[in-house]
């Protein structure tokens, strides 16, 4: 209970991991620590797209990619969003200064996905939901974890989903998605989640 006090704490401080005061919560940390989403009313507040900037950057510690991903160790992890960018500057603000093993992270936008060179963690946002099967479908085994806030992006083969409940956000991880592009996600990231299971297997 002490080291979960200390994160609450430190939650509660402006801070590009963990999140900025405003009328959301849950930093991932907490989550992670166990106490699952009933935390949220314990936790520091953000807005909406500064706790997903957040999340964004700290699925990156959660997520193993293949080994030829990267062509060296300086090669940076890029987090993409694709369409209209709802987080204006607070994403490059999340991941300025940050490494994972060393690398540092970019923030690129696209237009389209033919833009799509190099990328890790692409956000699709809500407003391209009526387009989603079509933009995986082009992304279809690329190592690129996707995650996005459309409704029911996990079950049309996303894989990760941010669910919105009562100014909490709560995650939804399609497995099969995230197998299928050859990306391994930590059982503790899986353990906070609802699994998604489209074949019902």
């Amino acid at each position: 209970m002490a080291l979960l006090s200390a994160l609450l704490t430190r939650a509660a401080k402006p801070s590009r991991r963990w999140g900025m005061p405003g009328a959301w919560a849950v930093p991932l940390a907490v989550l992670l620590l166990g106490g699952g989403p009933g935390l949220a009313a314990q936790t520091a507040r953000a807005s909406e797209y500064q706790l997903k900037a957040v999340f964004l950057f700290n699925f990156a510690q959660f997520v193993d990619w293949p080994a030829d991903t990267f062509s060296d160790a300086a090669t940076p992890v890029v987090i993409g969003v694709l369409g209209e960018d709802p987080f204006g500057s607070v994403l490059d603000q999340t991941v300025r200064d940050e490494r994972l093993r060393g690398r540092p992270f970019q923030v690129r936008r696209y237009q389209s996905v033919d833009e799509i060179k190099t990328c890790h963690i692409l956000f699709i946002r809500r407003s391209d939901a009526g387009r989603v099967e079509e933009i995986l479908a082009r992304l279809k085994t690329r190592p690129i974890l996707t995650v996005s806030d459309a409704d029911a992006f996990a079950e049309r083969g996303g894989m990760i989903r941010f669910v919105t409940d009562r100014n909490r956000i709560r995650l939804q991880i399609n497995p099969e998605a995230v197998e299928a592009a050859h990306l391994t996600i930590s059982s503790k990231l899986l353990r906070v989640a609802e699994v998604i299971t489209p074949s019902g297997r």
